[in-house]
């Protein structure tokens, strides 16, 4: 039976992820800062489920979450790094603690987790990596380029990892969910701490307390969470997988836009070459 490791499990998409998984008869490894916070799948699925504390801010947590995980089950055959929060505030107004804690959670702690399981599975040939990413990573907002640059810090790492580790039979794959109804624009959206004014008219209707988007989203975690499960059951994944209809839109959106304006200055980007001498 396949092992699941899933971070970010007591809410939101982790928790539907962790969930379907369980339903569909994997063993998963559901982790939270709090264990206590997804004892529920143990109670619900027992034998089939493993809650663990992790903190993907302390190395030692990734460590003996990961030991945990193989001590309970043996090999982890699916690492999905979920985990995650919102942080909206002006590229001047970032708190540089926060933001490093953002990029911690985003960026330094899932390469870690990934480079606690990738040796196991390159031992095995053997494995599936999910990170979630976000359409952040594409498309940008006034007050959340630090979300942005986090996840696209993420997604590079990821691709990367994915061209380095399909010849030895692993496979990665990117998701980008678009707005889902989780508690992503509520509890767990984080605003800045002293705003500034001249950023009323730019940042200030994305601020945490003016944002009204919570419970209006139009994604369904559960059904992103068996589409998940589905895909990578497949003997192929995808690169990217966008989920929802609004990240479809607004992707696509923002690649025409993108490359319209490569075309446009084409021949102004093309006169750096070196002359032809032939």
């Amino acid at each position: 039976m396949a092992t699941w490791f899933i971070t970010g499990c007591s809410s939101g998409l982790g928790h539907a992820l962790a969930t379907a998984v369980l339903e569909a008869g994997f063993n998963a490894v559901v982790t939270a800062r709090d264990a206590g916070k997804v004892k529920e799948f143990e109670e619900a699925f027992p034998g089939q489920a493993l809650a663990v504390a992790l903190d993907l801010n302390d190395k030692p947590s990734i460590g003996d979450a990961v030991a945990q995980a193989t001590a309970r089950f043996g090999d982890i055959d699916v690492l999905v790094n979920n985990a995650g929060y919102g942080y909206r505030a002006a590229i001047e107004e970032g708190d540089e603690h926060d933001v490093a804690e953002l990029f911690a959670t985003h960026v330094f702690g899932p390469v870690a987790l990934m480079k606690a399981v990738l040796p196991a599975m390159r031992a095995r040939r053997q494995g599936t990596i999910v990170n979630f990413s976000s359409i952040a990573a594409q498309f940008f907002n006034p007050g959340s380029g630090y979300y942005s640059a986090a996840k696209m810090a993420q997604e590079g790492i990821t691709l990367t990892l994915k061209m380095e580790v399909e010849p030895l039979g692993l496979r990665v794959m990117v998701i980008e969910p678009g707005a889902f109804r989780t508690d992503f624009a509520g509890r767990s959206l984080k605003g800045v701490r002293t705003a500034i004014d001249d950023y009323a008219d730019t940042v200030g209707p994305r601020r945490k307390e003016n944002d009204r988007t919570d419970g209006t989203q139009p994604g369904d975690p559960t059904r992103a969470a068996k589409l998940i499960v589905e895909t990578v059951a497949r003997p192929r994944l995808p690169s990217r997988l966008l989920l929802g209809s609004d990240a479809v839109t607004i992707v696509r959106k923002g690649l025409n836009a993108q490359l319209a304006e490569i075309d446009a200055a084409q021949a102004t980007s093309e006169a750096t070459d070196f002359p032809n001498n032939d």
